[in-house]
């Protein structure tokens, strides 16, 4: 293992990209460079171990590494880079590895340009006040336009021409240089070699043996394999099992020095023990201060999960800590539903986010699960004064007793080709959304002017960014897919949290067979309430099997019936063995048929299966 370095010579730095420019990609070359990895070990998106993240193509959870390398002038640096995932839904992933860097790599795609969310993640590294280097990938495909980008960034982030590294990732051109330029230019980590050790837990994973392994990057001092170990927002200690770094496979060694990125297995088998955000310290030597942590992040939207086998409650929950350990942003609270049965209200940053659980729950852990329609928070003023967060429909409290409610609304930013605006605009306004600027982006050098409108200057390589307020509860339906389709697949989305404001909203309860369906209720606009629960109403009839007897399907606002859909009943043929004989023995065998189906309606209860759960999800896909 390399021997104990200066804190001179360790950069700590990320990337940070939109989806798609090449992040893990570039980290392989550079793993590939430095001699980190041995060329018959090496793979394609190394870092992305998890196979949901090989498969979908994208990084999910953030991954540390720590690589060597030589300068030409022979000086030996030790680099630890923070691979950090691009889907917006993620981004507390990309924050979390800014608090332990000093520098960012910014990649843009040299056919592409500047996104939605390469915007949004040079703020929040600024706001960390990082060095960062604009780093322009994929030179070397033909449809290329390094210039074009180039301009681009020099529009709407300032950077100089003479800070921009053009490497290709794919087939290493510039990639060595780009190492030589986080040595000159990413700042050594700061922090005192001889103070007492404080480290900030980044992230953390559990191992059946070792117990709680945390990702951490350590402020001051210094620990060892030896020393015992204080979690200071608990004051819980523990002897430390081991310590280490990742190069890329966690590698153990005997010290962390201040400066360095790496891990320490702690050996707590409680996942509430040792959180992110954790400042860890010396047991015998204690620091006085913790660590800034980070910023509690509040779930976006909410969902029920329920196993579809009873008995495996107790498995879906230890599968939920274990997740919840690896995943800082996912909230879970029990939940009991006379549909359902027992599974758990889950809270998450957005549908990507969910999907991604949901997946990872089924083939990590084996389980068959019931995902509800998706819903998010609302904040609701009662007429007492009092605020309470309601976060599952079927808990509204009662109309009378409430003074108003207020939704969850984002501040939205689209980058698109100009040619779009007016099929953004369109969707946009049909999602009760407000504008609130435009702005043209700079094509080739002497292209079209911030101002320009006429995109046929420069031959269809206009592009838009446009920035919006719009409910979050719009975005559950159908939205990115929409704007992907009406935009040819072109445009990127970034989206922020901007606060609550009161709407006219109202519950729609679902009734099946004239019992309310609480898995089913949810809050909406005044204004679309009876076209969505007609909608709803109609999904419903086609994927509610066929019972027995007649099965009323109504949408419910308040107490009066908005919409109302019938599942025909199944008949049987009791006459199939009257040969002729007197009508009235027909008409009895009828009669009792009539007399049975009735109290079958009564005393009947309707399963509603997964298809009428996931079928909503796709309702409001047009308007």
């Amino acid at each position: 293992m390399m021997s104990v370095m200066e804190q001179q010579s360790i950069r700590n730095f990320c990337i940070i990209a939109h989806i798609d420019h090449g992040k893990s990609t570039l980290a392989d070359r550079l793993l590939e460079i430095t001699g980190t990895v041995r060329p018959q070990d090496m793979k394609a998106q190394f870092l992305d171990q998890m196979e949901l993240e090989r498969e979908r193509g994208i990084t999910i959870k953030g991954k540390a590494v720590t690589m060597t390398h030589r300068t030409p002038d022979g000086a030996e640096y030790q680099l630890n880079l923070i691979d950090t995932p691009g889907h917006v839904d993620f981004s507390y992933e990309v924050s979390r590895a800014l608090a332990a860097c000093e520098g960012a790599l910014l990649v843009v795609d040299a056919t592409q340009g500047v996104e939605a969310q390469t915007i949004a993640n040079t703020l929040l590294a600024l706001q960390y006040d990082l060095e960062m280097i604009p780093v322009i990938n994929k030179v070397d495909l033909p449809s290329a336009e390094p210039e074009r980008v180039a301009a681009e960034m020099e529009q709407i982030f300032g950077f100089r021409r003479d800070e921009m590294v053009f490497v290709s990732a794919k087939s290493g051109i510039g990639c060595r240089e780009l190492l030589d330029g986080i040595v000159e230019r990413v700042p050594p980590p700061t922090g005192g070699p001889a103070d007492p050790f404080r480290a900030l837990v980044f992230d953390s994973t559990y191992d059946t043996y070792k117990g709680i392994i945390a990702y951490v990057r350590v402020a001051d001092g210094a620990i060892s394999g030896n020393d015992r170990l204080r979690v200071m927002s608990s004051g819980k200690s523990v002897e430390i099992m081991e310590v280490g770094v990742f190069a890329p496979e966690p590698t153990p060694t005997d010290v962390l020095y201040a400066g360095q990125v790496g891990y320490v297995a702690t050996g707590f088998k409680d996942v509430q023990e040792c959180a992110v955000g954790d400042t860890l310290t010396n047991n015998a030597a204690p620091a006085e201060d913790p660590l800034p942590g980070y910023v509690e992040l509040k779930s976006m939207v909410f969902a029920g999960l329920y196993p579809s086998d009873g008995e495996d409650y107790t498995r879906l929950r230890a599968a939920l800590e274990k997740l919840k350990l690896n995943d800082a942003s996912l909230t879970i609270e029990p939940e009991n539903s006379g549909a359902l049965g027992f599974g758990f209200r889950c809270g998450f940053l957005g549908l990507v986010h969910l999907e991604i659980v949901q997946e990872r729950l089924e083939r990590e852990y084996d389980l068959d699960l019931i995902v509800t329609a998706p819903s998010v928070a609302y904040e609701v003023l009662l007429t007492t004064g009092e605020v309470i967060r309601v976060d599952n429909p079927s808990r509204l409290p009662q109309p009378n007793s409430i003074s108003e409610i207020r939704e969850p609304i984002l501040e939205v930013t689209i980058v698109a080709p100009s040619r779009s605006v007016g099929a953004i605009m369109e969707l946009m306004h049909a999602r009760r959304s407000e504008f609130r600027r435009m702005e043209y982006i700079q094509g080739m050098a002497g292209g079209n002017s911030a101002g320009a409108t006429d995109p046929s200057e420069t031959d269809g390589q206009s592009r838009v960014v446009m920035e919006y307020t719009m409910p979050l509860g719009e975005m559950l339906a159908d939205f990115y897919n929409q704007l992907k389709s009406r935009t040819q697949g072109y445009a990127s989305l970034d989206y922020t949290f901007a606060g609550y404001r009161a709407a006219p909203l109202v519950r729609i309860d679902i009734l099946v067979n004239q019992t309310p369906v609480e898995a089913l209720s949810m809050i909406s606009h005044r204004d679309n309430a009876v076209v969505q629960g007609r909608s709803i109403v109609e999904k419903l009839r086609s994927t509610i099997p066929r019972q027995m007897f007649e099965v009323p399907i109504q949408a419910a606002i308040g107490s009066r019936i908005v919409a109302r859909e019938t599942v025909r009943a199944m008949r049987k043929d009791v006459l199939s063995k009257c040969y002729g004989g007197d009508i009235t023995r027909k008409r009895k065998l009828l009669e009792k048929q009539k007399e049975g189906k009735k109290r079958m309606k009564r005393v009947g209860r309707v399963e509603v299966p997964q298809e009428a759960f996931l079928s909503l999800l796709k309702i409001g896909e047009e308007g």
